[in-house]
């Protein structure tokens, strides 16, 4: 279906305050500001497929227009990934972190950097922040099963969507480094243990807005699947960004494993209200 020029402003327009909304702290983290001075080409291109994948995933799950095919879908996220492209160069421009007589390799990688982040919220923003329909009228398939409970893929998008949105903005900082190397191994395993403990109660104990209409615990194997699915999610969300962000370089897999637990933690709150709240 074909949008009208004021729709299509008015959609443009709600994914940049969602971008902005959602990824606000990280255009002034200055750790992401030098990451993209040191990233090479290819893990810049490596970040934005990973992005563009989970955008399609989004959309077609759980984004604004029910009627779109596939294709469309496709077009929806590459404006998103474009408009979270602009959004980023012109705030990190008008912020001063470069000029225009920089490299052209420093400004791009800056811009990537923080530009696919801004994407996700795009995206997020202009299906969240709209008005048009109702939850069954949104994503490719409506997102809904026969039983009213949601498809476990958009399940997963929904999760991987909000633990990116959270851990993204802590994991370039120091104080993950730092916690994970000071912490022993006890105090890890009581991390990851109240990680899950959190999954669990705001997916199943909190009665959040959207956890009976689309979580599933008609029985403790329901609690139990849905909270050690939401938390692997997280640190698969948790090691793809700090892998990213050249955590994981020249360091031991014991060092790699505490930096994904304490991220895991963050993108554990985001995972889990992700598939309450992003729909």
């Amino acid at each position: 279906m074909r949008r009208s020029v004021p729709q299509s402003l008015r959609e443009y327009a709600r994914g940049v305050a969602g971008g902005l909304l959602f990824s606000l702290p990280l255009l002034y983290t200055m750790e992401v500001w030098w990451a993209g001075f040191t990233s090479h080409g290819f893990r810049l291109a490596a970040y934005v497929a990973a992005t563009f994948a989970l955008l399609i995933g989004y959309n077609y799950f759980l984004g604004l227009r029910r009627d779109a095919c596939f294709g469309e879908v496709v077009i929806d996220s590459v404006e998103e990934t474009g408009l979270g492209l602009a959004v980023a160069f012109v705030v990190l421009f008008l912020l001063g972190r470069f000029e225009l007589d920089m490299p052209a390799s420093e400004i791009v990688g800056q811009t990537v950097i923080e530009g696919m982040t801004v994407a996700i919220g795009v995206s997020v923003g202009t299906s969240q922040l709209g008005g048009e329909g109702g939850d069954g009228d949104k994503g490719v398939e409506g997102a809904n099963t026969h039983d009213g409970a949601q498809h476990f893929g958009a399940q997963l998008v929904m999760a991987l969507c909000g633990a990116v949105l959270f851990a993204a903005n802590v994991a370039p900082t120091e104080e993950i480094v730092m916690i994970a190397v000071e912490s022993s191994a006890w105090r890890l395993l009581g991390l990851a243990l109240v990680s899950l403990a959190l999954a669990a109660l705001i997916l199943y104990y909190s009665e959040f807005s959207g956890s009976k209409k689309n979580v599933r615990f008609d029985a403790r194997h329901d609690v139990v699947v849905g909270t050690v699915v939401t938390y692997a999610v997280a640190l698969f969300a948790s090691a793809l960004i700090l892998l990213f962000f050249g955590r994981f370089d020249g360091q031991a897999l014991s060092a790699c494993v505490a930096q994904t637990v304490v991220l895991g933690a963050a993108a554990t709150l985001g995972a889990s209200a992700g598939r309450l709240l992003l729909q």
